[in-house]
């Protein structure tokens, strides 16, 4: 029996002198349930950049309109993340408030029939204007006529080239353009689910401009980011086709065996309804896509409310390693990634 009580639950203590997030994160991480978790994943994320660990991150959620932006942003310009799977919507909300329009605050209560009527597209309780949506729309379809015809590309290279024009426009950096400006992969799986695929289909339907994506090029190139890196660490802010994108890499390639060394994820789904967005990571580590040992923690939790309090207590945690942490650089040739 004693062998189970060895450690008392941690009771915080808040003192004006010394409060910081970082330090409660550190006491929730000895307390229960998801505080517990929240501040282990603090400790999983540092551990990752205390490494020679290549950085992963899934991003689904409608998290950009909902004001996360700069959080990302924050990550991406401090290498705390080395390369990013994300839905289409939330690079299309992300190259939106680059261009200089917004998200605006409303209520899930509003009279959505009125809302349509009035041009206005709701998000939970974030609303928008339709008409600034298309002017976004126009922006992608005019960028995607100048692109040269001929060729198959991989999302990271269309994402990377619309970054630099977004960039070009001068507007207030984001998800988009610090990962061109900082040479961290982008891959948008889906990208055809999104407003971007509106976009690019409109440019189509308009001048017969088509855009060729060889996805699969997408997923080999991610394989080989995994496969090449001395080790992997993941972190999912919910599910979807960002977290299965990232997940396969680390078996897609023949013969390939490549489980990723540390995982974190926020979700507010479960594992009983057989989804992968609440698929833990004991269910993943049956697939060979999670080391046996991994270092691992599932905080459940609506993101906007877990996301910017982990970053936050890592900000404060890691100053001394983003000084000196060697983050990866990735070379890419027509076979085969680099990581160096």
């Amino acid at each position: 029996m004693y062998r189970f009580l060895q450690e008392p639950v941690e009771k915080p203590r808040i003192s004006p002198q010394s409060a910081s997030i970082s330090s409660l994160l550190r006491s929730l991480s000895r307390t229960a349930y998801q505080g517990k978790s929240l501040g282990q994943a603090v400790d999983t994320w540092a551990a990752m950049l205390d490494s020679r660990t290549t950085v992963i991150l899934g991003l689904a959620g409608a998290m950009i309109p909902a004001g996360m932006r700069e959080l990302f942003v924050y990550l991406i310009e401090n290498r705390l993340i080395d390369c990013i799977a994300s839905t289409g919507a939330n690079l299309f909300h992300d190259c939106h408030e680059s261009l200089g329009r917004h998200h605006y605050r409303g209520s899930h209560l509003t009279d959505d029939v009125e809302l349509q009527k009035c041009g206005v597209d709701r998000i939970y309780d974030v609303f928008a204007s339709e008409s600034e949506f298309r002017q976004t729309d126009a922006f992608i379809a005019d960028f995607s006529r100048g692109l040269p015809d001929g060729r198959a590309y991989t999302t990271r290279e269309f994402l990377f080239e619309l970054g630099v024009a977004v960039g070009e426009r001068g507007g207030p950096p984001g998800i988009l353009t610090a990962a061109a400006k900082n040479d961290v992969p982008l891959y948008c799986p889906a990208i055809g689910d999104s407003s971007i695929g509106i976009a690019l289909g409109q440019a189509r339907a308009e001048s017969g401009k088509i855009v060729i994506f060889d996805v699969i090029k997408d997923a080999m190139e991610l394989a080989r980011i995994v496969d090449n890196s001395p080790e992997t660490g993941v972190i999912y802010i919910g599910g979807g086709t960002p977290k299965n994108f990232i997940q396969q890499a680390s078996i897609f390639l023949p013969g390939q065996q490549s489980a990723h060394k540390f995982a974190i994820q926020i979700t507010t789904d479960s594992p009983q309804w057989g989804g992968l967005s609440g698929c833990t990571f004991e269910e993943a580590q049956s697939w060979g896509k999670i080391m046996p040992f991994a270092e691992k923690v599932s905080v459940h939790c609506d993101a906007t409310i877990a996301f910017p309090i982990l970053v936050s207590a890592l900000a404060e945690r890691v100053e001394d390693i983003i000084s000196r942490r060697h983050h990866p650089v990735f070379r890419f040739d027509e076979d085969d990634v680099i990581v160096e």
